[in-house]
Formats: structure tokens, C-alpha cells, sequence
């Protein structure tokens, strides 16, 4: 999730697009819900150029996944299943439903969930974990020091965040790819694990 721009407030939009791959093209339904801001077209194209070589085969996890897109973008680009946790009712809902309309209920699994609080139940590992919580909600410090466990070795950590105050990182957080667009950080992250 990102703050809204003084332009996005004025638009709410009513679907988001999956940009490449089985499903490109396809538009997926926005539920009308306060403070959801769905990943716009042109930070997903950077995310997904960045993870371009490593898609392919991934076990995915979209935590705080609002509409999906992000988790929904990596299947349709071949990531062999992704988990999308969120919480809200409508929110679920509407995932469960647009799993539904594209046939991928036997790759995408919606959970109804506390993002934080499943962590300490999901099944790890993953390969790749998107990491949008709500900033207002400031859990950056308790979802940074749980990921590590929920990452398989050599998997990536895409987190994105207010520009205006990052987080700061753990020591064993290493940046892969850092960009500002907006008022948006993008980071791509991996994590050295301990033996």
C-alpha cells in the first residue's frame, strides 16, 4: 500500500491491470476500500524488470496483498504458486473471486489473515515476499526481524515504503535495487541467513 498523491485522491481507481505474461492484459477488480491503493503499472514494470531472471519456478508470498496484482503479476509471468494473505473481508472477497475468474485456484491460495500475526504460522519458505503493509500501520520493524525466516536461501525480499521516512534495516538486510518514484521507496532486498 502507498499514500495517495493529491491525483490518485481524486481518482479511485476500479481495476488494475496485469501488465505481462499468461494473463496480460486482464483487468482485476478494485474493491471500493478505504486507504487500498493497488501497486500502479509503472512501479510493478521496475519490480518485475528487476526480478525478471529470477520469476520463473518462484513460490511467492503477498503479504498485506489488497488486490493481489503484485502476487498475481508473478504467476502470470510463471512464479509456480503464489500464497496472497490479507485481511480485510471485502478485500478477500474480491481475491477469492478474481482467483476464480482466472482459473488459478490450483496456484493461488487466498488467506484471511492479520499479515504480522500469520507470519508466525504460515509455511515457509518462499522465494520471493512482497512486502506492502500500510505505512500509517508502522509494523516495519516486527515484519523486518519475522521475514527472514519465511525466505528460502537466496530468495528476495521486495519492500516498499514511504520515500519521505524509510525504515531503517536490519544489519542483515543487503540492497539489491533501491529506487524513488514518487513518493514511493522501492527496495529489493536479500537476507544473509544465519547457520
Amino acid at each position: 500500500m502507498r499514500p495517495r498523491t493529491q491525483k490518485q485522491s481524486r481518482r479511485q481507481p476500479g481495476s488494475v491491470r496485469i501488465i505481462a505474461g499468461e494473463w496480460r492484459g486482464r483487468r482485476l477488480p478494485v474493491a471500493d476500500i478505504p486507504g487500498l491503493r493497488p501497486t500502479g503499472d509503472r512501479v510493478r514494470e521496475t519490480l518485475f524488470n528487476w526480478l525478471q531472471p529470477r520469476i520463473a519456478g518462484a513460490r511467492v508470498l503477498d503479504l498485506f496483498a489488497g488486490t493481489g496484482v503484485l502476487g498475481l503479476e508473478a504467476v502470470s509471468r510463471g512464479a509456480r504458486e503464489a500464497v496472497l494473505v490479507e485481511q480485510d473481508r471485502q478485500a478477500v472477497a474480491n481475491l477469492r473471486s478474481t482467483v476464480e475468474m482466472l482459473g488459478a485456484a490450483d496456484r493461488v491460495e487466498v488467506i484471511r489473515a492479520d499479515g504480522l500475526g500469520w507470519l508466525g504460522t504460515g509455511p515457509p519458505p518462499f522465494d520471493l515476499i512482497f512486502l506492502d503493509p500500510p505505512f500509517e500501520a508502522d509494523l516495519w520493524n516486527a515484519l523486518l526481524e519475522k521475514i527472514p525466516a519465511y525466505l528460502s536461501a537466496g530468495g528476495q525480499v521486495y519492500l516498499e515504503n514511504p520515500a519521505s521516512v524509510p525504515p531503517a534495516l536490519p544489519d542483515r538486510y543487503q540492497i539489491d535495487r533501491d529506487k524513488i518514484m514518487g513518493e514511493v521507496q522501492l527496495r529489493l532486498l536479500t537476507v544473509a541467513h544465519c547457520s
